[in-house]
Protein backbone atom coordinates (compact mmCIF):
# COMPACT_ATOMS: atom_id res chain seq x y z
CA UNK A 1 0.00 0.00 0.00
CA UNK A 2 1.70 3.24 -0.90
CA UNK A 3 1.82 6.53 1.12
CA UNK A 4 2.60 8.83 -1.65
CA UNK A 5 0.09 11.58 -3.12
CA UNK A 6 -2.63 10.11 -0.44
CA UNK A 7 -3.16 12.72 1.73
CA UNK A 8 -0.86 11.79 4.29
CA UNK A 9 1.47 14.67 4.39
CA UNK A 10 -1.70 17.14 5.03
CA UNK A 11 -1.20 17.26 8.88
CA UNK A 12 1.84 16.68 11.02
CA UNK A 13 -0.62 14.52 13.01
CA UNK A 14 -1.38 12.15 10.75
CA UNK A 15 0.92 8.56 9.92
CA UNK A 16 1.32 7.17 6.78
CA UNK A 17 0.34 3.31 6.41
CA UNK A 18 3.90 2.80 6.76
CA UNK A 19 4.22 4.49 9.84
CA UNK A 20 6.05 8.06 8.14
CA UNK A 21 5.64 11.63 9.41
CA UNK A 22 5.49 13.93 6.20
CA UNK A 23 5.66 16.97 7.73
CA UNK A 24 8.54 16.07 9.90
CA UNK A 25 10.49 14.49 6.68
CA UNK A 26 9.76 18.00 4.82
CA UNK A 27 10.82 19.91 7.45
CA UNK A 28 14.24 18.42 7.98
CA UNK A 29 14.33 18.99 3.71
CA UNK A 30 14.05 22.97 4.87
CA UNK A 31 17.36 22.37 6.77
CA UNK A 32 19.33 20.61 3.60
CA UNK A 33 18.00 23.83 1.65
CA UNK A 34 20.06 26.48 3.87
CA UNK A 35 23.34 26.81 4.71
CA UNK A 36 25.68 24.67 6.58
CA UNK A 37 26.28 24.92 10.19
CA UNK A 38 29.01 22.55 12.40
CA UNK A 39 30.18 22.40 15.79
CA UNK A 40 33.57 21.03 17.40
CA UNK A 41 33.61 19.87 20.55
CA UNK A 42 37.36 19.90 21.50
CA UNK A 43 39.84 19.89 24.95
CA UNK A 44 39.30 23.70 25.68
CA UNK A 45 35.37 24.41 25.15
CA UNK A 46 32.90 24.44 21.47
CA UNK A 47 33.44 26.27 18.37
CA UNK A 48 30.20 27.20 16.06
CA UNK A 49 30.64 27.80 12.65
CA UNK A 50 27.72 29.20 10.24
CA UNK A 51 27.82 29.50 6.38
CA UNK A 52 25.14 31.72 5.93
CA UNK A 53 24.35 32.51 2.45
CA UNK A 54 24.35 36.23 1.25
CA UNK A 55 20.84 36.34 -0.80
CA UNK A 56 20.98 40.05 -1.73
CA UNK A 57 24.24 42.66 -1.96
CA UNK A 58 22.34 45.35 -0.55
CA UNK A 59 21.72 43.26 2.94
CA UNK A 60 23.96 44.58 5.91
CA UNK A 61 27.13 42.45 6.98
CA UNK A 62 25.95 40.95 10.41
CA UNK A 63 22.61 41.39 10.30
CA UNK A 64 19.76 38.41 10.83
CA UNK A 65 22.93 35.96 12.64
CA UNK A 66 22.42 32.48 12.61
CA UNK A 67 24.56 32.07 15.92
CA UNK A 68 22.40 33.71 19.38
CA UNK A 69 23.60 33.17 23.05
CA UNK A 70 21.35 31.34 25.13
CA UNK A 71 23.28 32.16 28.59
CA UNK A 72 26.15 33.16 29.08
CA UNK A 73 28.02 29.99 28.87
CA UNK A 74 25.53 28.60 26.33
CA UNK A 75 25.74 29.50 22.29
CA UNK A 76 23.00 28.26 19.70
CA UNK A 77 23.93 27.70 15.82
CA UNK A 78 20.96 27.02 13.23
CA UNK A 79 20.28 25.82 10.03
CA UNK A 80 16.70 25.86 8.81
CA UNK A 81 13.87 28.40 8.50
CA UNK A 82 15.68 31.77 10.20
CA UNK A 83 12.67 32.88 12.11
CA UNK A 84 12.21 29.23 13.31
CA UNK A 85 15.55 29.79 14.98
CA UNK A 86 14.84 33.16 16.47
CA UNK A 87 11.96 30.97 18.01
CA UNK A 88 13.73 28.74 19.58
CA UNK A 89 16.43 30.99 20.87
CA UNK A 90 14.17 32.91 22.80
CA UNK A 91 12.60 29.72 23.91
CA UNK A 92 16.50 28.51 25.02
CA UNK A 93 16.25 31.84 26.31
CA UNK A 94 13.23 31.32 28.46
CA UNK A 95 14.47 27.92 29.79
CA UNK A 96 17.40 28.85 30.95
CA UNK A 97 16.36 32.00 32.75
CA UNK A 98 13.41 29.74 34.28
CA UNK A 99 16.11 27.37 35.52
CA UNK A 100 18.26 30.17 36.83
CA UNK A 101 15.36 31.47 39.07
CA UNK A 102 14.95 28.29 40.84
CA UNK A 103 18.05 26.98 41.15
CA UNK A 104 19.93 30.15 41.51
CA UNK A 105 22.97 28.56 39.39
CA UNK A 106 23.87 28.28 35.48
CA UNK A 107 21.83 25.24 33.86
CA UNK A 108 23.38 22.40 32.87
CA UNK A 109 23.23 22.19 28.52
CA UNK A 110 21.89 19.13 28.81
CA UNK A 111 18.62 20.23 30.86
CA UNK A 112 18.20 22.55 27.72
CA UNK A 113 18.92 20.45 24.92
CA UNK A 114 15.77 18.13 26.80
CA UNK A 115 13.45 21.34 27.01
CA UNK A 116 13.84 22.22 23.59
CA UNK A 117 13.99 19.01 22.19
CA UNK A 118 10.48 18.62 24.39
CA UNK A 119 9.25 21.47 22.83
CA UNK A 120 10.15 20.60 19.29
CA UNK A 121 8.79 17.12 19.75
CA UNK A 122 5.32 19.33 20.67
CA UNK A 123 5.22 20.44 17.35
CA UNK A 124 4.97 17.50 15.54
CA UNK A 125 2.04 15.91 17.44
CA UNK A 126 -0.87 18.57 16.78
CA UNK A 127 -2.59 19.39 12.98
CA UNK A 128 -2.58 22.92 14.21
CA UNK A 129 0.86 23.42 14.02
CA UNK A 130 3.81 22.96 12.09
CA UNK A 131 6.97 20.97 13.19
CA UNK A 132 10.05 23.60 13.17
CA UNK A 133 12.16 23.84 9.72
CA UNK A 134 15.52 23.95 12.26
CA UNK A 135 18.54 22.07 12.93
CA UNK A 136 19.72 23.60 16.09
CA UNK A 137 23.29 22.54 17.24
CA UNK A 138 23.94 23.94 21.12
CA UNK A 139 27.47 24.57 22.65
CA UNK A 140 28.39 25.15 26.12
CA UNK A 141 30.78 24.62 29.11
CA UNK A 142 29.01 23.68 31.79
CA UNK A 143 29.93 21.37 35.08
CA UNK A 144 30.56 18.51 32.75
CA UNK A 145 32.77 20.52 30.68
CA UNK A 146 32.60 21.27 27.30
CA UNK A 147 29.06 19.69 25.84
CA UNK A 148 27.95 19.48 22.23
CA UNK A 149 24.41 18.63 21.01
CA UNK A 150 22.29 18.49 17.84
CA UNK A 151 18.19 18.85 17.99
CA UNK A 152 16.78 17.56 14.68
CA UNK A 153 13.28 18.65 13.62
CA UNK A 154 11.62 15.86 15.06
CA UNK A 155 12.73 16.52 18.66
CA UNK A 156 14.95 13.86 18.94
CA UNK A 157 18.83 15.24 19.82
CA UNK A 158 22.04 13.46 20.18
CA UNK A 159 25.40 14.35 21.81
CA UNK A 160 28.29 15.10 19.75
CA UNK A 161 32.15 15.53 19.49
CA UNK A 162 31.89 17.40 15.95
CA UNK A 163 28.28 18.03 14.36
CA UNK A 164 27.05 19.13 10.95
CA UNK A 165 23.49 20.28 10.01
CA UNK A 166 22.19 22.32 6.46
CA UNK A 167 23.07 21.74 2.75
CA UNK A 168 26.87 20.88 3.22
CA UNK A 169 26.44 18.36 6.22
CA UNK A 170 27.74 15.09 4.23
CA UNK A 171 31.00 16.61 3.21
CA UNK A 172 31.20 18.84 6.30
CA UNK A 173 31.07 15.25 8.36
CA UNK A 174 33.31 13.76 6.08
CA UNK A 175 35.92 16.20 7.36
CA UNK A 176 35.50 16.16 10.53
CA UNK A 177 35.82 12.84 11.11
CA UNK A 178 39.16 13.00 9.81
CA UNK A 179 40.39 15.37 12.13
CA UNK A 180 41.96 14.45 15.86
CA UNK A 181 38.88 16.84 17.66
CA UNK A 182 39.71 15.74 20.97
CA UNK A 183 43.62 16.98 20.47
CA UNK A 184 42.74 20.29 18.90
CA UNK A 185 43.10 23.53 20.95
CA UNK A 186 39.69 26.04 20.54
CA UNK A 187 42.18 28.10 18.14
CA UNK A 188 43.14 25.36 16.27
CA UNK A 189 39.27 24.32 16.15
CA UNK A 190 38.43 27.68 14.41
CA UNK A 191 41.09 27.47 11.85
CA UNK A 192 39.47 23.83 11.04
CA UNK A 193 35.82 25.37 11.47
CA UNK A 194 36.62 27.99 8.52
CA UNK A 195 38.22 25.48 6.33
CA UNK A 196 35.50 23.34 6.25
CA UNK A 197 33.17 26.01 5.65
CA UNK A 198 34.54 27.39 2.78
CA UNK A 199 35.40 23.57 1.58
CA UNK A 200 31.29 22.89 1.43
CA UNK A 201 30.64 26.46 -0.22
CA UNK A 202 32.76 25.74 -3.13
CA UNK A 203 31.56 22.27 -2.94
CA UNK A 204 28.47 23.64 -3.70
CA UNK A 205 29.07 26.23 -5.87
CA UNK A 206 26.64 28.74 -3.86
CA UNK A 207 26.93 32.14 -4.35
CA UNK A 208 28.54 34.70 -1.59
CA UNK A 209 28.41 34.13 1.96
CA UNK A 210 29.47 35.33 5.41
CA UNK A 211 30.82 33.25 7.52
CA UNK A 212 29.65 33.72 11.68
CA UNK A 213 31.93 32.41 14.27
CA UNK A 214 31.39 32.01 18.08
CA UNK A 215 33.27 30.27 21.04
CA UNK A 216 32.98 29.00 24.60
CA UNK A 217 35.63 27.82 26.87
CA UNK A 218 39.04 28.41 28.02
CA UNK A 219 39.97 31.32 25.58
CA UNK A 220 36.74 33.07 26.93
CA UNK A 221 36.47 32.40 30.50
CA UNK A 222 33.53 30.14 30.16
CA UNK A 223 31.17 32.88 27.94
CA UNK A 224 29.89 32.18 24.83
CA UNK A 225 31.83 35.08 22.59
CA UNK A 226 32.14 35.89 18.81
CA UNK A 227 35.60 35.26 17.38
CA UNK A 228 37.94 38.34 17.92
CA UNK A 229 38.04 39.79 14.52
CA UNK A 230 42.27 39.20 13.65
CA UNK A 231 41.39 35.30 14.46
CA UNK A 232 38.66 35.26 12.10
CA UNK A 233 40.30 37.00 9.59
CA UNK A 234 43.23 34.96 9.63
CA UNK A 235 40.71 31.65 9.99
CA UNK A 236 39.49 32.90 6.67
CA UNK A 237 42.53 33.61 5.16
CA UNK A 238 44.02 30.21 5.92
CA UNK A 239 40.85 28.45 4.57
CA UNK A 240 41.09 30.12 1.02
CA UNK A 241 44.57 29.52 0.71
CA UNK A 242 43.73 25.78 1.56
CA UNK A 243 40.60 26.32 -1.01
CA UNK A 244 42.88 27.24 -3.62
CA UNK A 245 45.84 24.44 -3.10
CA UNK A 246 43.07 22.05 -2.69
CA UNK A 247 41.86 23.50 -6.81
Amino acid sequence: MTSIGTGYDLSASTYSPDGRIFQVEYAAKAVENSGTAIGLRVKGGVVLAVEKLVHSKLLVPGANRRIQTIDKHIGMATSGLLADGRHMANRGRDEAASYREVYNSPSPLKIIVDRLGLYAQAYTVYSSVRPFGLSTILGAVDKDGPQLYVIEPSGVFFGYRGAAVGKGRQLAKTELEKLQIGELTMRQAVKEAARIIYLVHEDAKEKEFELEMSWIGDETGGVHLPIPKELQQEAEAAAKASIEVFE
